[in-house]
Parts: C-alpha cells; structure tokens; sequence
C-alpha cells in the first residue's frame, strides 16, 4: 500500500463568524495553499449574508471571491472552496457605494454641518 504525502492544514485558530475576520489574515485555496491576504470582507447588511472576500493576492493583484466560494472563516485566515487556478481567472472588485467611518478628530461643528463621518479608502 502506498502512503499519500499528507497536505499539512493552517493553524487557523477559531472558527468566527465573517464580519470578525481580520484584514490581513491569510485567504487559502481548497487545497490550503496560501493565496494572499484579506483585504476587506464585503457584507450585504440588509440580508445579514456575506457577500465576498476582496483578496490582495501574492502576486500583487486585487481579486474578489463571490460568497459562495467562502468555504470557512477563522481567527486568521479564510478557507475558499475553489483552486489556485480557479481564484486566479478572479477579477478586481467592482466600484460600489463607499464606506464610510466615524470621523473621531471632527468636534461639535463638524457634526452639525455633516462631518462626523468620513469616506475610508
């Protein structure tokens, strides 16, 4: 009988839910080789659903993995259910509505005229 070479699997930490993924944290294929790191996780707020993961990928490229190709989230990495192959035919995000953040350093008149919050890049 031939023994297979076994694929070692990331220590990835916990299991978490997606909006608690780091930016940073390692995006791995089907087959746990390392793709690159997140970048930012796209939610749809208004159907509580993932919508995809924005990869800054090894080679330099900016990708986006739909949804359902998130396979698992954990404390320090992603796990996709598609191959390298695969994740590489990916293109860039789309351009949609901004994200914006709270704008700390605005005092009192920034707020009344609008400033609290500012576009994040």
């Amino acid at each position: 009988m031939e023994m297979s070479e076994e694929q070692t699997e990331p220590d990835l930490g916990h299991a978490v839910h997606y909006n608690a993924v780091p930016e940073g944290a390692t995006v791995y294929d089907r087959d746990n080789g390392a793709l690159g790191t997140v970048r930012q996780i796209v939610d749809n707020y208004r159907e509580h659903i993932l919508d995809g993961v924005v990869v800054a990928g090894q080679d330099g490229a900016v990708r986006f993995v739909d949804g359902p190709e998130v396979g698992r989230t954990f404390e320090r990495g992603v796990l996709l259910t598609i191959s390298a192959a695969e994740f590489a035919e990916h293109g860039p995000p789309q351009d949609g509505p901004g994200v914006f953040k709270a704008n700390a350093a605005g005092g009192r008149f920034s707020r009344f005229f609008g400033g609290a919050w500012k576009r994040r890049r």
